[in-house]
């Protein structure tokens, strides 16, 4: 199919996910990339207690904390 039909189909509102190969797709500057960090004991506690207030995992603590630090530097 030519990229002006799959445009054409696309802005028709159709559904165009069964003409995609989406099994090489990736989400540009989203690939993850393991680090490691050594934190005191105390911060690991005052984080482990907020994330289970929050419910989630005391790594999501760090990745949006971390995350709204460097938006703001921005």
């Amino acid at each position: 199919m030519k990229a002006k039909e799959l445009d054409k189909k696309f802005d028709e509102g159709e559904d165009i996910t069964s003409y995609l190969d989406v099994t090489k797709a990736r989400r540009p500057e989203q690939e993850q990339k393991r680090v490691n960090v050594d934190f005191p004991l105390w911060m690991i506690h005052s984080l482990d207690k907020e994330a289970r207030r929050l419910g989630v995992p005391r790594q999501s603590i760090i990745k949006v904390w971390v995350a709204e630090r460097l938006e703001k530097a921005s």
